[in-house]
């Protein structure tokens, strides 16, 4: 096991969670809602790098935070460091390429909330932050759950957006994923093996826990 690989990766899926699943749940929940013109585009502008390949939003990702395009030259600006082949660069790739796995549940989640559940809460005299919290969150929970075990998961197994932005510098930019294909290529199978069982394990435990929770959603309706 390359401890070193795996303590990045667990830290990678860790912050992007932290910070991806309140963004998702604003956004998401606002999908939900609105009604605008273009709502189709910006769902489809989520849902991008599930279709896109990840070395190809790796390839962009690698342009727009190098330090002559706007996003790396105001990172370098404010920080006097660039995002390329750092931690913070693959950070910032991995929310961007999670955001379809976070947004997508917790939509859907809170487009089965009933309007006149939300209606009779301010009727009630709650604010519309409080009937956030008190009404419409513990509702939609298993949304909330299914998204950041999906995007935990797809960060600990993300390969290709990650060795474009980031490379494998080990300790910094290197995760598990990167890691087995280094040990293939280096010939060493039985390592290889011992990581891919993990990120296998991870897998099937996060598909168990979504559908697990989309059924507890089903029976509650039912």
């Amino acid at each position: 096991m390359d401890w070193s690989a795996l303590s990045v990766s667990l830290r990678l899926a860790a912050s992007t969670c932290l910070i991806l699943i309140p963004i998702a749940i604003w956004l998401g929940r606002a999908l939900a809602y609105a009604r605008f013109r273009g709502k189709g585009l910006c769902e489809a502008l989520i849902a991008l790098p599930l279709v896109l390949p990840p070395t190809v939003l790796g390839f962009y990702l690698l342009l727009s935070f190098g330090r002559d395009a706007p996003v790396g030259s105001l990172w370098a600006n404010l920080t006097g460091s660039g995002l390329n082949f750092t931690f913070t660069g693959i950070l910032l790739a991995s929310l961007i390429a999670n955001l379809p796995f976070a947004v997508q549940p917790i939509q859907r989640a809170f487009e089965h909330v009933p309007h006149n559940l939300r209606e009779a809460a301010w009727c009630s005299g709650l604010s519309p932050w409080q009937t956030l919290l008190r009404i419409e969150l513990p509702l939609v929970w298993p949304g909330i759950m299914s998204a950041a075990a999906l995007t935990f998961a797809h960060t600990l197994g993300e390969f290709g957006v990650i060795l474009m932005v980031g490379g494998a510098i080990d300790g910094e930019t290197r995760t598990l994923a990167i890691a087995i294909y280094d040990r293939v290529q280096a010939f060493d199978e039985q390592g290889a093996a011992q990581m891919s069982v993990l990120l296998l394990l991870v897998s099937f435990i996060t598909l168990g826990l979504v559908y697990g929770l989309a059924g507890r959603r089903r029976w509650a309706r039912g």
